[in-house]
């Protein structure tokens, strides 16, 4: 192992342990080198420590994601985009009321029409505003009829979410609105399924992203996702 490897997997097993100095004599002595010299190397090389840290992250965040399993990149209704047999899932955790995600749909569209193997699926996180939780609700409407594209893209489309520009883009979509008090629900249900994903994923705000064992967080660039759906791909 490496020094840079050796002091990466000391300052991680320091944090765990409850003590850097312990975490590095313990894991150092196994390879030939001594705590000192590791922290030696860290006082050099501060950079490993950030980097100690997010691998740390990606690590625990990936058990979360097998945790929940083949849940994450089912659907709900129609609530995906692309390839519906794609070799690779990206999911989004999403807010009607979310600039950024807003700002994101140009970008997912680009990666569909450049991934012909990808799908996108898409998950209410109504988290921002009251006016969310109406829009995801509607939303999800839309998904069980099989009309969510029409309706995400005219509710993104229609300016602020209200109920006004939430009803025109369910009229827009030709959802049947008649049926939301009986689905109301099995609406809350997903969307309190969906809540409870992102605690155990440690998500804290929209847009969020899962790719494989991979969790990213807002507005990134396609270079960025389009590596981290390569990763998921080539395993």
């Amino acid at each position: 192992m490496s020094m840079k490897a050796l002091a990466a997997v000391a300052v991680i097993g320091g944090l765990i342990g409850g003590g850097a100095a312990i975490g590095i004599q313990q894991l150092a002595a196994p390879h030939g080198a001594s705590g000192e010299a590791v922290r030696a190397y860290l006082l050099d090389h501060p950079e490993v420590i950030p980097e100690a840290m997010q691998r740390l992250q990606d690590r625990e965040q990936g058990k979360a994601v097998a945790a929940i399993g083949g849940d994450l990149t089912k659907p709900f209704g129609n609530a995906y985009s692309g390839n519906p047999k794609g070799d690779v899932t990206l999911v989004e955790f999403y807010d009607y009321n979310c600039g950024y995600c807003r700002a994101s749909l140009p970008l997912l569209k680009r990666l569909v029409e450049a991934d012909p193997k990808l799908r996108i699926v898409y998950r209410e996180l109504p988290i921002l505003a009251p006016s969310s939780r109406a829009a995801a609700r509607m939303s999800l409407l839309a998904a069980s009829q099989g009309k969510f594209q029409a309706f995400h893209d005219a509710l993104y489309a229609g300016g602020p979410v209200s109920d006004a520009t939430i009803a025109a883009a369910a009229r827009a979509a030709g959802v049947d609105t008649t049926k939301l008090a009986a689905f109301q629900p099995q609406a809350d249900a997903e969307i309190a399924r969906n809540m409870e994903a992102a605690s155990r994923l440690g998500l804290n705000g929209t847009p969020s992203w899962i790719v494989g064992n991979r969790v990213l967080s807002g507005a990134l660039p396609i270079e960025q996702l389009q590596k981290a759906i390569a990763d998921a791909r080539n395993g």
